[in-house]
């Protein structure tokens, strides 16, 4: 019986842990959206930016969470934005 109780709280603070992931990854695809437009920077760093921005959305939904994380926080320190 403990086991079984052990396991679902487990369970329950994974999917607790993925879901704040999830809401923080579409947060961060709004911040860069929201910048990106008035963003003073180079062609290059724009181009960068959405090259960043698109592969981070495209793992996020692939499940890849962990990486989505780190592409997308390399295109906000290019912006400049938490």
């Amino acid at each position: 019986m403990l086991k079984v109780i052990l396991f679902a709280v487990a369970t329950l603070l994974a999917s607790g842990n993925l879901a704040s992931a999830q809401s923080k990854h579409i947060h961060d695809i709004q911040t860069i959206d929201a910048a990106l437009p008035s963003a003073k920077l180079s062609a290059a760093q724009k181009a960068r930016v959405v090259k960043l921005r698109n592969e981070g959305e495209k793992l996020h939904y692939a499940g890849k969470h962990g990486k989505a994380e780190v592409v997308l926080e390399k295109a906000k320190a290019i912006l400049h934005v938490n």
